[in-house]
Protein backbone atom coordinates (compact mmCIF):
# COMPACT_ATOMS: atom_id res chain seq x y z
CA UNK A 1 0.00 0.00 0.00
CA UNK A 2 3.16 2.33 0.74
CA UNK A 3 4.12 1.62 -2.44
CA UNK A 4 1.18 2.57 -4.39
CA UNK A 5 0.78 5.50 -2.71
CA UNK A 6 4.02 7.10 -3.11
CA UNK A 7 3.40 6.15 -7.34
CA UNK A 8 0.30 7.95 -6.81
CA UNK A 9 1.67 11.34 -4.86
CA UNK A 10 3.96 11.17 -7.79
CA UNK A 11 2.33 11.23 -10.56
CA UNK A 12 -0.11 13.73 -8.56
CA UNK A 13 2.73 15.85 -8.68
CA UNK A 14 3.85 15.37 -12.37
CA UNK A 15 0.35 16.26 -13.80
CA UNK A 16 -0.05 19.30 -11.47
CA UNK A 17 2.89 20.49 -13.55
CA UNK A 18 1.61 19.30 -16.71
CA UNK A 19 -1.99 21.56 -15.93
CA UNK A 20 -0.21 24.37 -14.83
CA UNK A 21 2.21 24.44 -17.61
CA UNK A 22 -0.10 23.32 -20.02
CA UNK A 23 -3.73 23.35 -19.35
CA UNK A 24 -3.72 25.86 -17.10
CA UNK A 25 -7.19 24.88 -15.48
CA UNK A 26 -8.24 24.79 -11.75
CA UNK A 27 -5.84 22.32 -10.56
CA UNK A 28 -8.85 19.48 -9.49
CA UNK A 29 -10.52 19.87 -12.50
CA UNK A 30 -7.10 19.32 -14.55
CA UNK A 31 -5.40 16.63 -12.69
CA UNK A 32 -8.51 14.37 -12.97
CA UNK A 33 -8.98 15.04 -16.80
CA UNK A 34 -4.90 14.15 -16.86
CA UNK A 35 -5.38 11.22 -14.84
CA UNK A 36 -8.62 10.06 -16.83
CA UNK A 37 -6.21 10.32 -19.92
CA UNK A 38 -3.70 8.55 -18.27
CA UNK A 39 -6.43 6.00 -17.64
CA UNK A 40 -7.21 5.73 -21.17
CA UNK A 41 -3.69 5.59 -22.56
CA UNK A 42 -3.50 2.27 -19.87
CA UNK A 43 -6.71 1.29 -21.65
CA UNK A 44 -5.49 1.46 -25.13
CA UNK A 45 -2.74 -0.66 -24.51
CA UNK A 46 -5.63 -3.74 -24.65
CA UNK A 47 -5.05 -3.53 -28.74
CA UNK A 48 -1.20 -3.89 -28.60
CA UNK A 49 -0.15 -6.33 -25.66
CA UNK A 50 -3.22 -7.74 -23.71
CA UNK A 51 -1.29 -9.56 -21.14
CA UNK A 52 0.11 -5.61 -20.35
CA UNK A 53 -3.38 -4.26 -19.82
CA UNK A 54 -4.41 -7.06 -17.83
CA UNK A 55 -1.37 -6.69 -15.88
CA UNK A 56 -2.17 -3.21 -15.04
CA UNK A 57 -6.10 -3.88 -14.56
CA UNK A 58 -5.16 -5.85 -11.84
CA UNK A 59 -2.28 -3.44 -10.16
CA UNK A 60 -5.20 -0.89 -10.06
CA UNK A 61 -7.95 -2.86 -8.33
CA UNK A 62 -5.49 -3.45 -5.71
CA UNK A 63 -5.34 0.23 -4.90
CA UNK A 64 -7.93 0.20 -1.65
CA UNK A 65 -9.32 3.86 -2.55
CA UNK A 66 -11.92 3.17 1.05
CA UNK A 67 -9.01 2.59 2.99
CA UNK A 68 -6.58 5.82 1.61
CA UNK A 69 -9.35 7.66 1.44
CA UNK A 70 -11.40 7.36 4.69
CA UNK A 71 -8.73 6.62 6.73
CA UNK A 72 -6.33 9.23 6.05
CA UNK A 73 -7.06 11.51 3.40
CA UNK A 74 -10.39 12.73 4.27
CA UNK A 75 -9.93 13.67 8.14
CA UNK A 76 -6.89 15.87 6.72
CA UNK A 77 -8.75 17.64 3.69
CA UNK A 78 -11.79 18.33 5.70
CA UNK A 79 -9.74 20.18 8.30
CA UNK A 80 -7.60 21.87 5.72
CA UNK A 81 -11.01 23.18 4.57
CA UNK A 82 -12.75 24.19 8.06
CA UNK A 83 -9.49 25.81 9.10
CA UNK A 84 -9.88 28.61 6.16
CA UNK A 85 -13.67 28.88 6.86
CA UNK A 86 -15.22 32.32 8.73
CA UNK A 87 -16.80 30.49 11.98
CA UNK A 88 -19.16 33.79 12.52
CA UNK A 89 -20.46 34.00 8.82
CA UNK A 90 -21.60 30.00 9.36
CA UNK A 91 -23.00 30.86 12.43
CA UNK A 92 -25.63 32.82 11.08
CA UNK A 93 -26.21 30.65 8.67
CA UNK A 94 -26.37 27.73 10.86
CA UNK A 95 -30.16 26.96 10.88
CA UNK A 96 -30.07 26.95 6.74
CA UNK A 97 -27.41 24.81 6.50
CA UNK A 98 -28.04 22.03 9.12
CA UNK A 99 -31.30 21.45 7.12
CA UNK A 100 -29.52 21.28 3.96
CA UNK A 101 -26.99 19.41 5.42
CA UNK A 102 -29.44 16.67 7.12
CA UNK A 103 -33.17 16.79 5.98
CA UNK A 104 -31.73 17.58 2.22
CA UNK A 105 -29.53 14.94 2.30
CA UNK A 106 -32.47 12.48 3.02
CA UNK A 107 -35.31 14.04 0.70
CA UNK A 108 -32.72 13.59 -1.88
CA UNK A 109 -31.55 10.17 -1.27
CA UNK A 110 -35.53 9.01 -1.45
CA UNK A 111 -35.97 11.06 -4.72
CA UNK A 112 -32.55 9.79 -6.45
CA UNK A 113 -33.23 6.15 -5.38
CA UNK A 114 -36.76 5.92 -6.74
CA UNK A 115 -36.28 7.16 -10.05
CA UNK A 116 -33.16 5.40 -10.22
CA UNK A 117 -35.05 2.04 -9.31
CA UNK A 118 -37.30 2.78 -12.29
CA UNK A 119 -35.10 3.93 -14.68
CA UNK A 120 -33.12 0.91 -14.04
CA UNK A 121 -36.04 -1.56 -14.48
CA UNK A 122 -36.77 0.46 -17.96
CA UNK A 123 -33.64 -0.32 -19.62
CA UNK A 124 -33.63 -3.97 -18.04
CA UNK A 125 -31.03 -3.80 -15.31
CA UNK A 126 -31.94 -5.56 -11.98
CA UNK A 127 -31.15 -3.80 -8.65
CA UNK A 128 -34.13 -3.87 -5.58
CA UNK A 129 -35.55 -0.99 -3.66
CA UNK A 130 -32.95 -0.29 -1.27
CA UNK A 131 -29.93 -0.66 -3.44
CA UNK A 132 -31.64 1.88 -5.21
CA UNK A 133 -31.69 4.01 -2.21
CA UNK A 134 -28.36 3.01 -1.36
CA UNK A 135 -26.75 4.81 -4.52
CA UNK A 136 -28.81 7.55 -3.39
CA UNK A 137 -27.25 7.90 -0.23
CA UNK A 138 -24.08 7.74 -1.67
CA UNK A 139 -24.44 10.37 -4.45
CA UNK A 140 -26.44 12.88 -2.22
CA UNK A 141 -24.05 14.34 -0.13
CA UNK A 142 -22.61 16.68 -1.72
CA UNK A 143 -18.34 16.66 -1.40
CA UNK A 144 -16.48 19.39 0.44
CA UNK A 145 -13.43 18.76 -1.03
CA UNK A 146 -14.77 19.48 -4.63
CA UNK A 147 -16.55 22.35 -3.43
CA UNK A 148 -13.36 24.09 -1.75
CA UNK A 149 -11.50 23.59 -4.33
CA UNK A 150 -13.87 25.10 -6.94
CA UNK A 151 -15.97 27.57 -5.23
CA UNK A 152 -13.13 29.52 -4.12
CA UNK A 153 -12.81 30.85 -8.01
CA UNK A 154 -16.40 31.56 -8.31
CA UNK A 155 -17.08 34.77 -7.10
CA UNK A 156 -20.09 33.92 -5.27
CA UNK A 157 -21.72 36.28 -2.72
CA UNK A 158 -20.82 35.34 0.93
CA UNK A 159 -23.80 34.29 2.09
CA UNK A 160 -23.99 31.28 -0.95
CA UNK A 161 -20.74 30.70 -0.77
CA UNK A 162 -21.06 30.04 3.16
CA UNK A 163 -24.44 28.08 2.56
CA UNK A 164 -22.52 25.55 -0.14
CA UNK A 165 -19.13 25.15 1.97
CA UNK A 166 -21.28 24.97 5.09
CA UNK A 167 -23.49 22.32 3.75
CA UNK A 168 -20.89 20.31 2.01
CA UNK A 169 -18.45 20.36 4.99
CA UNK A 170 -21.35 18.46 7.24
CA UNK A 171 -23.75 16.81 4.63
CA UNK A 172 -20.75 13.76 4.04
CA UNK A 173 -21.09 12.51 7.59
CA UNK A 174 -24.86 12.83 7.50
CA UNK A 175 -24.15 11.06 4.08
CA UNK A 176 -21.97 8.36 5.46
CA UNK A 177 -24.69 7.42 8.40
CA UNK A 178 -27.61 7.23 6.37
CA UNK A 179 -25.43 5.04 3.57
CA UNK A 180 -24.51 2.78 6.25
CA UNK A 181 -28.00 2.67 7.65
CA UNK A 182 -29.61 1.54 4.22
CA UNK A 183 -26.97 -1.01 3.39
CA UNK A 184 -27.43 -2.57 6.81
CA UNK A 185 -30.99 -3.35 6.04
CA UNK A 186 -30.14 -4.40 2.17
CA UNK A 187 -27.73 -6.78 3.04
CA UNK A 188 -29.89 -8.01 6.15
CA UNK A 189 -27.32 -7.07 8.45
CA UNK A 190 -30.27 -5.54 10.70
CA UNK A 191 -34.13 -5.54 11.08
CA UNK A 192 -35.47 -2.34 10.16
CA UNK A 193 -36.05 -0.63 13.53
CA UNK A 194 -36.34 3.29 13.24
CA UNK A 195 -35.11 3.51 16.51
CA UNK A 196 -32.09 1.81 16.32
CA UNK A 197 -31.42 3.85 13.42
CA UNK A 198 -31.90 7.17 14.87
CA UNK A 199 -29.87 5.87 18.11
CA UNK A 200 -27.02 5.11 15.49
CA UNK A 201 -27.35 8.45 13.79
CA UNK A 202 -27.64 10.45 16.28
CA UNK A 203 -24.20 8.89 18.30
CA UNK A 204 -22.64 8.92 14.90
CA UNK A 205 -23.52 12.64 14.28
CA UNK A 206 -23.67 14.53 17.88
CA UNK A 207 -20.18 12.22 19.51
CA UNK A 208 -18.63 13.53 15.86
CA UNK A 209 -20.14 16.89 17.18
CA UNK A 210 -18.56 16.65 21.03
CA UNK A 211 -15.23 15.16 19.74
CA UNK A 212 -14.92 17.93 17.23
CA UNK A 213 -16.03 20.43 20.28
CA UNK A 214 -13.52 19.01 22.63
CA UNK A 215 -10.64 18.90 20.41
CA UNK A 216 -11.06 22.00 18.80
CA UNK A 217 -10.99 23.90 22.23
CA UNK A 218 -7.91 21.38 23.59
CA UNK A 219 -5.71 22.55 20.21
CA UNK A 220 -7.13 25.92 21.00
CA UNK A 221 -5.79 26.53 24.24
CA UNK A 222 -2.19 24.61 23.28
CA UNK A 223 -1.84 26.70 20.41
CA UNK A 224 -2.64 29.85 22.16
CA UNK A 225 0.08 29.01 25.12
CA UNK A 226 2.73 29.15 22.61
CA UNK A 227 4.55 32.76 21.47
CA UNK A 228 6.89 31.81 19.39
CA UNK A 229 7.15 28.40 18.45
CA UNK A 230 5.09 28.09 15.29
CA UNK A 231 6.50 24.69 13.65
CA UNK A 232 5.06 23.31 17.36
CA UNK A 233 2.03 24.53 16.77
CA UNK A 234 1.77 23.13 12.97
CA UNK A 235 2.15 19.84 14.98
CA UNK A 236 0.12 20.58 17.56
CA UNK A 237 -3.09 20.88 14.99
CA UNK A 238 -1.72 17.89 13.17
CA UNK A 239 -1.57 15.69 16.42
CA UNK A 240 -5.50 16.92 16.64
CA UNK A 241 -6.46 15.43 13.35
CA UNK A 242 -4.36 12.41 12.94
CA UNK A 243 -5.16 11.31 16.54
CA UNK A 244 -8.34 12.82 16.87
CA UNK A 245 -9.90 11.22 13.81
CA UNK A 246 -8.48 7.64 14.97
CA UNK A 247 -9.72 7.73 18.63
CA UNK A 248 -13.20 9.04 16.48
CA UNK A 249 -12.71 6.11 15.09
CA UNK A 250 -12.66 3.87 18.04
CA UNK A 251 -15.18 5.21 19.92
CA UNK A 252 -17.10 4.92 16.94
CA UNK A 253 -18.49 8.70 16.43
CA UNK A 254 -17.98 10.52 12.87
CA UNK A 255 -14.71 11.49 12.75
CA UNK A 256 -15.67 13.59 9.27
CA UNK A 257 -17.78 15.82 11.78
CA UNK A 258 -15.40 15.82 14.63
CA UNK A 259 -12.55 17.20 11.76
CA UNK A 260 -14.84 19.79 10.81
CA UNK A 261 -15.92 20.99 13.86
CA UNK A 262 -11.94 21.49 15.45
CA UNK A 263 -11.07 23.00 12.02
CA UNK A 264 -13.88 25.75 12.39
CA UNK A 265 -12.92 25.93 16.17
CA UNK A 266 -8.76 26.22 15.30
CA UNK A 267 -9.31 28.32 12.26
CA UNK A 268 -11.41 30.89 14.29
CA UNK A 269 -8.86 31.12 17.17
CA UNK A 270 -6.09 32.17 14.60
CA UNK A 271 -7.41 35.36 14.59
CA UNK A 272 -7.95 36.05 17.98
CA UNK A 273 -5.50 38.16 20.27
CA UNK A 274 -2.99 36.36 22.23
CA UNK A 275 -1.71 34.21 18.44
CA UNK A 276 0.89 35.38 17.00
CA UNK A 277 1.08 36.42 13.78
CA UNK A 278 3.93 33.81 12.97
CA UNK A 279 1.85 31.23 14.55
CA UNK A 280 -1.10 32.12 12.32
CA UNK A 281 1.07 32.40 8.83
CA UNK A 282 2.52 28.58 9.68
CA UNK A 283 -0.42 27.10 10.59
CA UNK A 284 -2.80 28.42 7.34
CA UNK A 285 0.32 28.22 5.21
CA UNK A 286 0.98 24.59 6.19
CA UNK A 287 -2.71 23.43 5.49
CA UNK A 288 -3.29 25.00 2.64
CA UNK A 289 0.09 22.79 1.26
CA UNK A 290 -1.01 20.10 2.23
CA UNK A 291 -4.83 20.59 1.36
CA UNK A 292 -3.37 21.70 -2.52
CA UNK A 293 -1.07 18.33 -2.36
CA UNK A 294 -3.82 15.96 -1.19
CA UNK A 295 -6.16 17.27 -3.09
CA UNK A 296 -4.13 16.80 -6.28
CA UNK A 297 -3.62 12.73 -4.71
CA UNK A 298 -7.57 12.51 -4.59
CA UNK A 299 -8.45 13.53 -7.86
CA UNK A 300 -5.77 11.09 -9.23
CA UNK A 301 -7.20 8.28 -7.56
CA UNK A 302 -10.67 9.29 -9.21
CA UNK A 303 -8.93 9.20 -12.71
CA UNK A 304 -7.33 5.82 -12.27
CA UNK A 305 -10.99 4.52 -10.55
CA UNK A 306 -11.61 4.35 -14.78
CA UNK A 307 -8.99 1.35 -15.68
CA UNK A 308 -11.05 -0.80 -13.12
CA UNK A 309 -15.01 -0.20 -14.77
CA UNK A 310 -15.59 -2.54 -17.67
CA UNK A 311 -17.55 -0.76 -20.48
CA UNK A 312 -21.30 -2.20 -20.87
CA UNK A 313 -23.70 0.43 -22.93
CA UNK A 314 -26.39 -0.26 -20.47
CA UNK A 315 -24.56 1.00 -17.32
CA UNK A 316 -23.64 3.89 -19.58
CA UNK A 317 -26.90 4.97 -20.24
CA UNK A 318 -28.05 4.56 -16.83
CA UNK A 319 -25.16 6.11 -15.30
CA UNK A 320 -25.50 9.52 -17.46
CA UNK A 321 -29.41 9.43 -16.76
CA UNK A 322 -28.48 9.65 -13.11
CA UNK A 323 -26.94 13.22 -13.65
CA UNK A 324 -30.02 13.74 -14.56
CA UNK A 325 -31.94 12.47 -11.61
CA UNK A 326 -29.09 13.70 -9.17
CA UNK A 327 -29.32 17.44 -10.23
CA UNK A 328 -33.09 17.12 -9.89
CA UNK A 329 -33.34 15.82 -6.89
CA UNK A 330 -30.63 18.30 -5.72
CA UNK A 331 -33.29 21.23 -6.59
CA UNK A 332 -36.25 19.66 -5.48
CA UNK A 333 -34.24 18.76 -2.01
CA UNK A 334 -33.49 22.61 -1.90
CA UNK A 335 -37.14 23.40 -2.63
CA UNK A 336 -38.32 21.50 -0.02
CA UNK A 337 -35.66 22.36 2.44
CA UNK A 338 -36.38 25.89 1.94
CA UNK A 339 -39.72 25.20 4.03
CA UNK A 340 -38.40 25.05 7.37
CA UNK A 341 -36.21 28.21 6.80
CA UNK A 342 -37.00 31.45 7.82
CA UNK A 343 -37.61 33.86 5.33
CA UNK A 344 -34.73 35.84 5.73
CA UNK A 345 -32.69 33.10 4.50
CA UNK A 346 -34.40 31.24 2.39
CA UNK A 347 -32.74 30.71 -1.14
CA UNK A 348 -34.59 32.81 -3.79
CA UNK A 349 -35.05 31.23 -7.82
CA UNK A 350 -31.49 32.36 -8.73
CA UNK A 351 -30.00 31.01 -5.20
CA UNK A 352 -31.53 27.73 -5.89
CA UNK A 353 -29.54 27.17 -9.22
CA UNK A 354 -26.66 28.27 -8.11
CA UNK A 355 -27.10 25.79 -5.07
CA UNK A 356 -27.75 23.20 -6.92
CA UNK A 357 -25.07 23.66 -10.05
CA UNK A 358 -22.76 23.68 -6.96
CA UNK A 359 -23.49 20.66 -5.79
CA UNK A 360 -20.54 18.54 -7.14
CA UNK A 361 -19.80 15.06 -6.12
CA UNK A 362 -16.42 13.69 -5.78
CA UNK A 363 -14.59 11.16 -4.07
CA UNK A 364 -16.53 9.78 -1.21
CA UNK A 365 -19.20 9.24 -3.42
CA UNK A 366 -16.88 6.79 -5.11
CA UNK A 367 -15.51 5.41 -1.86
CA UNK A 368 -18.42 4.47 -0.72
CA UNK A 369 -19.81 2.39 -3.73
CA UNK A 370 -16.62 0.63 -3.97
CA UNK A 371 -17.01 -0.49 0.00
CA UNK A 372 -20.29 -2.12 -1.37
CA UNK A 373 -20.40 -6.27 -1.63
CA UNK A 374 -19.14 -7.75 -5.21
CA UNK A 375 -21.33 -8.43 -7.23
CA UNK A 376 -23.59 -7.17 -10.38
CA UNK A 377 -25.05 -4.55 -7.56
CA UNK A 378 -21.93 -2.98 -7.00
CA UNK A 379 -20.98 -2.86 -11.02
CA UNK A 380 -23.99 -0.66 -11.93
CA UNK A 381 -23.42 1.70 -8.71
CA UNK A 382 -20.20 2.35 -8.75
CA UNK A 383 -20.52 2.73 -12.85
CA UNK A 384 -23.09 5.22 -12.51
CA UNK A 385 -21.42 6.73 -9.15
CA UNK A 386 -18.42 7.44 -11.58
CA UNK A 387 -20.54 9.02 -14.31
CA UNK A 388 -21.84 11.24 -12.10
CA UNK A 389 -19.07 12.02 -10.16
CA UNK A 390 -16.62 13.14 -13.60
CA UNK A 391 -19.68 14.69 -15.04
CA UNK A 392 -20.42 17.01 -11.83
CA UNK A 393 -16.69 17.78 -11.56
CA UNK A 394 -15.49 18.88 -14.88
CA UNK A 395 -18.64 19.96 -16.66
CA UNK A 396 -20.08 21.66 -13.38
CA UNK A 397 -16.80 23.03 -12.22
CA UNK A 398 -16.02 24.47 -14.95
CA UNK A 399 -18.82 26.08 -15.97
CA UNK A 400 -19.91 27.69 -11.87
CA UNK A 401 -18.43 30.49 -12.58
CA UNK A 402 -20.27 31.46 -15.47
CA UNK A 403 -22.96 30.64 -13.93
CA UNK A 404 -22.67 32.94 -11.18
CA UNK A 405 -21.43 35.23 -12.96
CA UNK A 406 -24.79 35.39 -15.76
CA UNK A 407 -27.72 34.65 -12.85
CA UNK A 408 -25.78 37.49 -10.19
CA UNK A 409 -23.72 39.70 -11.11
CA UNK A 410 -25.44 41.09 -14.33
CA UNK A 411 -27.73 44.01 -14.28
Amino acid sequence: MFEIFVGITSLAGLLSYLNAKFLKLPETIGVMILSMAVSLLFAASYFIDESYFNQVTVYARQIDFKTILFDFLLGILLFAGAIHVNLKGLLEQKNTVFIYATFGVLVSTVIIGTTFYYVASLIGLDISYLYSLVFGALISPTDPVAVLALLKKAGAPKHIETKIIGESLFNDGVGIVVFISILSLATLMHEFDVAHIASEFGKEAGGGFLMGFILGHLGKIAIKSIHKQPIIAVHISLAIVLGGYVLSDILHVSGAIAMVVAGLIIGQNLHAKGVSEDIKTHITMFWKILDEILNAVLFVLIGIVMITLDFNIYHLILGIASIFLVLLSRYLSILFSNLFIKSAQKSNTKETLILTWAGLRGGISIALALSLPDGDVKTIILYATYVVVVFSIIAQGLSIEKLVSKLLKQN
